[in-house]
Parts: structure tokens; sequence; C-alpha cells
């Protein structure tokens, strides 16, 4: 099936307390960013990758024909919302450049499911207990039985995740996640595809002990 990918890599990344945009950090001399975008790049069904990164930045990755930049907003939903228009596929891919270990397997499980579903978002099942805490004391244990967490590629029809993201950008809030956008404005069933690994984000200095 063949798409187009969006991988969203704008702006500093604070909480990370690096003086630079955390998807630069190198391990081995390959930048976070670069092992980000390298799936799609294999990736014969992805025809171009549309990479949200500041202009002065986009020397310091890896260089390819599918490779297209944008410039970004100050939310990752306006990112998202300039980076569609840019889109030519039926189908997108959404990723976050801050994840570096997508794989192969992924991939192919999300464009399976959308030969069925519309929308589809790559997850893992919680396996700690979960508590719900208030002022630093527990208030409850919840139950995780049905709960996931969300990761990325988040996997659309192009041109109904360019509807909801019109939308949300009219609508004056924020969202943080591209299926929240969607659930948002549209009713359209939206399949949990789970990841083969953890995919973790990097988000925090100590998260990049873990490349």
């Amino acid at each position: 099936m063949r798409y187009d990918a969006i991988v969203l890599a704008y702006g500093q990344g604070k909480r990370s307390g690096l003086s630079y945009n955390k998807v630069l950090y190198k391990t081995d001399g390959v930048t976070v960013l670069d092992k980000a975008i390298k799936p799609f790049i294999i990736d014969t069904d992805c025809q171009r990758i549309i990479v949200v990164l500041e202009e002065k930045d986009r020397d310091k990755i890896m260089q390819d024909p599918k490779i297209v930049f944008c410039d970004g907003g100050d939310e990752r939903y306006k990112s998202v919302y300039k980076a569609l228009d840019l889109v030519l596929e039926d189908h997108v891919m959404i990723h976050d450049g801050a994840r570096p270990d997508i794989c192969p397997e992924d991939l192919n499980d999300l464009k399976d499911a959308l030969k069925e579903d519309d929308a589809c978002l790559l997850a893992n099942r919680v396996k700690d207990t979960v508590k719900k805490v208030k002022d630093g004391y527990i208030v409850t244990t919840v139950d995780r039985t049905d709960l996931y967490l969300a990761k990325t590629p988040q996997a659309f029809k192009t041109s109904l995740i360019k509807d909801a993201y019109r939308k949300a950008i009219g609508s004056g809030c924020i969202y943080t996640d591209d299926t929240q956008v969607l659930s948002a404005f549209n009713d359209t069933k939206i399949r949990v595809v789970e990841s083969h690994g953890l995919n973790n984000k990097i988000t925090y200095n100590g998260d990049l002990r873990y490349l």
C-alpha cells in the first residue's frame, strides 16, 4: 500500500536538557531523527517523507530523494496541519521524530490495518499497575485491562485526517495526538495495532541513555 509519511521534528524539546533540538542527538554518529526516518526510506511503499524541521537544522540529518522539508507551527497539531498540505498519497502515516525505534513489522501491520480501516494507531498494552495520584498521594488503583499507551506512527486515509485537522485549526483547542483530532470531529472507528517493541519517545535527558 502506497503512502506518504510525516515525521515531526520541530522545536527545541527543552525537557531533554540539551541546548539544541533533541532529535539531533547522536549515537554512533547517527541522529535520533535519522533513526526515526530510516524505516520509511527503506519501505518501498512509502513515497515521500515530509520532515517538519527548522531550516537551520536540515543539513544535519540524512539526505534522501524521498525527503521533503516543511516548516512547523508553535504547537504539534499546527505542524501536522502544515505538513498535511504536502501529502500526495491516499494514505498517510504521522510519526514523532523523537521515536527512533519503529520497525518494519510495525509499518507492515499498520498498512495491513489500513486495508480494512481508515484510521489506526500503534500502541502498547499497559503492563504496570496504574495509580491515580493527587498532591503526591495515591487516590486509587486504575483497572489496566483496557488501557494502552498510544505510540506513533498513527495512520489514516489522507482525506479523512486532513478534514479533521482543518476543523481542529478553527476550533481554538489544543491537541497532542492525531487520533484525538480525528475523534473530536469524526466518528470513524480507530483500530489499535499492537507494537512489536516499546517505541518509546525521547523526552527527558535520562531517556538518551537507552539509545
